[in-house]
């Protein structure tokens, strides 16, 4: 199997623990009447985000690999970070979008990497999460315009 293919699929598995991790937190720490529509996207979006590590994992298990531990889980979403003021909607949306990014770069990168090692299995599952990531992003988008007209 393609070192590759086996490196960006423990990457993304790393990075959807991670975004768990701030999701929860966000949506835990936020305040506010403007903040409860943010907090109840993040809450839903969790349990989407454990699925994913989830059919990652099991497609390293797969290919005789294993998922990364915490032991070797190193901390990349710096803008996803609760914000000081746990009334600043904004930041977090901003940090959502970025997380979203940094996701469907990687996904795509998983693409061509399954494409490139012939592994139809991985290259399938990195779209469907693709897709969601997609998703995801456009939602927060659409938050994000709200707070931009004002």
């Amino acid at each position: 199997m393609s070192e590759d293919v086996t490196a960006l699929l423990k990457r993304a598995y790393q990075d959807e623990h991670e975004t768990v991790m701030n999701y929860m937190t966000n949506s835990i720490v936020l305040d506010g009447v403007r903040a409860e529509e943010i907090k109840e996207s993040l809450k839903t979006d969790i349990q989407e985000e454990l699925t994913h590590a989830e059919q990652l994992g099991n497609r390293l298990k797969q290919l005789d690999e294993k998922p990364p531990g915490s032991a070797e889980f190193k901390a990349r979403q710096h803008d996803l970070q609760s914000p000081e003021d746990s009334t600043d909607v904004l930041s977090v949306i901003n940090g959502v979008l970025t997380a979203e990014e940094d996701a469907i770069e990687t996904y795509r990168a998983l693409i061509d990497a399954a494409e490139a090692a012939n592994d139809p299995v991985t290259e399938d599952l990195a779209v469907t999460i693709l897709a969601d990531e997609e998703a995801h992003r456009t939602e927060f988008r659409g938050f994000k315009k709200e707070y931009d007209r004002e």
